[in-house]
């Protein structure tokens, strides 16, 4: 009887605990406790609900104490709405402390909207208390008579909260400042101009507004470095001039084919002329042969004709033996 005794007394001291161990690990009395001493009334039933709905509490409970001490008016079924949304609880709260601290006017809602955005809202909140500097790439320009130009911006911006939803960032905000740079310099008639005052760059982008529809504020532009790039005029001066002589070069190419087509279809003709000749030549014979057959002609102009040939022949040495000579005497 007594082991029977000892075994259902251990039984029911291990049956105990198992379900207190389940209760503590699904009940968080610990941070229900830490609450209660906080001053925040959270019910054990609330922390079970969470539980239910997959809320990790303090993810929740933690943020609330941390308003609460802070002085904010937050409720925890808000901060337990933006964490079913995705959103970070914690920085939210973060935030909504800081803005207070600097008394900066932002709302639980537009808080959890901007962090839902995909933006970092306790950075916003520091950004308005504290202006962020962006440093812009070297941004080169072409000024009127030719020579390059680059500049380096410095931008200096606070966050505009109200536009922090639906505002474009710091991209945006250097794509028009470069846009500004660009235009600016592209306006001076001398890269000299633009040398002795880069404050003309931050002057004129500055007039554009540049800021609107965007997240930020711009509270000034300085110049941090100019430099003086390539002489882009000349450049393109010597490319046009290249293309010019390519061009040149292939129009004369084209005409020199074309005369050595012509002289080519030329020799041919007179090769063919020649051939004709020749071929003329040879009928002569058989034409005097039918003529002193026929009577048309005698042999005293048979002997005429011949006497012709052999005076042509040899004008035609002397002439060939007097060039000769003639080279001869210059050589």
């Amino acid at each position: 009887m007594v082991d029977l005794a000892l075994i259902s007394t251990v039984a029911i001291v291990v049956a105990v605990i198992i379900v207190l161990a389940i209760f503590f690990t699904f009940v968080p009395v610990t941070l229900w406790i830490s609450a209660l001493a906080a001053g925040v009334r959270v019910s054990i039933l609330t922390l079970i609900g969470m539980r239910l709905r997959r809320v990790i509490p303090s993810r929740v409970v933690n943020p609330l104490i941390k308003a609460h001490k802070a002085g904010l008016d937050v409720g925890i079924s808000q901060l337990e709405s933006h964490y079913l949304a995705g959103g970070n609880v914690d920085r939210v709260v973060n935030a909504l402390i800081a803005a207070h601290r600097a008394n900066i006017e932002l709302s639980f809602e537009r808080a959890a909207a901007i962090d839902l955005a995909g933006r970092d809202v306790l950075e916003a909140v520091q950004m308005s208390v504290n202006p962020k500097v962006i440093e812009t790439p070297f941004i080169a320009g072409v000024a009127v008579n030719g020579i390059e130009v680059k500049a380096k911006a410095r931008i200096t911006v606070r966050a505009n909260i109200d536009r922090l939803v639906g505002g474009a960032g710091e991209d945006t905000v250097i794509a028009r400042v470069g846009e500004g740079i660009i235009s600016t310099i592209g306006a001076a008639s001398s890269h000299a101009e633009v040398l002795e005052n880069p404050d003309r760059i931050s002057q004129t982008v500055l007039a554009k507004g540049l800021d609107s529809g965007t997240a930020f504020e711009i509270l000034s532009i300085d110049i941090a470095d100019v430099d003086v790039g390539e002489n882009i005029g000349a450049n393109l001066q010597t490319e046009q001039a290249e293309a010019d002589k390519n061009i040149a070069q292939a129009k004369a190419e084209e005409r020199r084919a074309m005369a050595v087509a012509n002289e080519q279809e030329m020799k041919a003709k007179v090769e063919e002329m020649r051939a004709k000749v020749v071929e003329a030549e040879a009928e002569v014979p058989m034409a005097m042969a039918d003529a002193l057959r026929s009577g048309n002609i005698g042999i005293m102009d048979y002997v005429n004709y011949k006497n012709v040939q052999a005076d042509t022949g040899m004008r035609e040495s002397i002439s060939k033996y007097s060039q000769g000579d003639h080279i001869t005497d210059q050589e």
